[in-house]
């Protein structure tokens, strides 16, 4: 039984130590709060602003330190950024991205937890998820103080800087912390902490749910003040143009002070700055109604040179030879394109009822024609719509058609079967 209250009572004891500690600590930094917010303004603490017994108080509970006797005694940097962080100074604040000691620190107790548990400790198991859940909000904690801390400094420090030079620096410096904040988030794995939580609710709720919500939102804070960013550097390089312009306009017309702005439109030559649109070309023409100026066009119009031509006319009656050697060629073929067609539709009338009807092309390869078969599915076309309706009725023209492109409904005619439908012999029998 004594064995095992003693661990508790140990517990129990180290706990009101640190009590009793820290409020002694916290109101030592009260009582001497004036100057100690003094030495984080001025940088140091002189040797005469406190009594021996405070300094040495000061220096027992790691508030102040003394670097080397020439100088005066300064500030922890726990307190410098505690101090930073509650005033949301800027330029001293400083953001922890380092999430490796926490994670190690979180593996390590929820290894006392579980081994708690299986003593069956059940108040040792309370206190380790206690500090647990404490070490996992301190970790959601410290990426959102970072991210405060971006935001105050782009609304604030960031928007106000002097040059462009200020500008780029704090520009590269906001990056550099947006980059060591990206890789405190990316190092933590969930995959081992759900292998860590695996079997308990509370660690699975803690280590799981909560963390990867708030890292989650920490993540898309992020990315808006990396948008941000952007914005307000684009914003000041449009801003810092004009104010170049601006002073350098000043410049000059301290320097030539008897100068004038002239009337930009009516220029011939316009200077590079001013003249950013397209120049106009207006249509021009010649005025008949004034008889002041019509000498003028009369001797404009008799100076411009006649228009001359190398090309040699041909005679018309050679144009009429060539004409009447060339139409005679074109008639042949024309009649041999059309006769092959006839022929084409005198086979189909043959065929008759035997089969389901003829190809164009098909028949085009099988009797060694020698037509292009774009010309001879026209010549086709044109013969068949040239039939009286009597003895078009006779035929069934399908035209097999295909679609030019998938994205267009412009259909092309890859083929035609023809097919004949008599009706009575006897109109068969006019065909031929």
């Amino acid at each position: 039984m004594v064995s095992a209250t003693q661990p508790e009572f140990r517990e129990q004891q180290l706990t009101s130590s640190m009590l009793a500690l820290g409020t002694e600590r916290l109101a030592l930094i009260g009582k001497h709060s004036s100057l100690l917010m003094q030495a984080y303004l001025q940088g140091e603490l002189a040797d005469n602003q406190l009594s021996d017994r405070a300094i040495r108080k000061l220096v027992q509970a790691n508030l102040i330190y003394q670097p080397d006797e020439s100088r005066g005694f300064l500030l922890r940097p726990q307190l410098a950024d505690l101090i930073a962080s509650m005033v949301t100074d800027e330029n001293r604040r400083h953001i922890n991205a380092d999430v490796a000691d926490k994670l190690e620190t979180i593996r390590l107790r929820v290894k006392t937890y579980r081994d708690a548990q299986q003593r069956g400790d059940t108040t040792k198991a309370q206190f380790q998820l206690q500090l647990l859940t404490g070490l996992v909000h301190d970790l959601g904690g410290q990426f959102g103080e970072a991210m405060d801390s971006l935001w105050h400094r782009l609304n604030s420090n960031f928007g106000f800087v002097a040059s462009l030079a200020d500008k780029i620096r704090e520009n590269h410096r906001a990056q550099q912390q947006i980059g060591r904040l990206l890789d405190g988030l990316n190092y933590v794995d969930f995959a081992e902490l759900i292998a860590l939580g695996e079997g308990d609710v509370h660690l699975r709720k803690l280590l799981v749910s909560q963390l990867q919500r708030q890292l989650n939102a920490h993540h898309s804070s992020l990315l808006e003040v990396q948008r941000r960013l952007v914005q307000l550097m684009g914003r000041y390089r449009e801003q810092q143009a004009r104010s170049v312009l601006l002073t350098n306009m000043a410049s000059f017309l301290r320097e030539h002070s008897n100068f004038q702005v002239g009337d930009y439109a009516w220029r011939s030559q316009v200077p590079e700055l001013i003249n950013q649109a397209q120049p106009i070309l207006p249509a021009a023409a010649i005025s008949l109604d004034q008889h002041a100026a019509l000498e003028v066009a009369t001797g404009l119009m008799a100076s411009m040179p006649r228009p001359t031509s190398n090309k040699e006319s041909v005679p018309s009656e050679q144009a009429e030879r060539v004409a009447t050697v060339a139409n005679p060629q074109v008639e042949a073929r024309q009649q041999a394109l059309k006769a092959d067609v006839e022929a084409l539709l005198l086979h189909v009338v043959d065929q008759g009822k035997q089969q389901a009807g003829v190809s164009a092309l098909q028949y085009l390869r099988e009797k060694n024609l020698s037509w292009d078969a774009e010309v001879w599915l026209l010549q086709i076309l044109g013969e068949y719509q040239s039939l009286p309706p009597q003895q078009r009725h006779l035929f069934s023209l399908r035209r097999d058609e295909q679609r030019a492109h998938p994205f267009n409904d412009l259909l092309l005619i890859a083929d035609l079967e023809l097919s004949f439908q008599p009706a009575s012999q006897g109109q068969a029998q006019s065909l031929r």
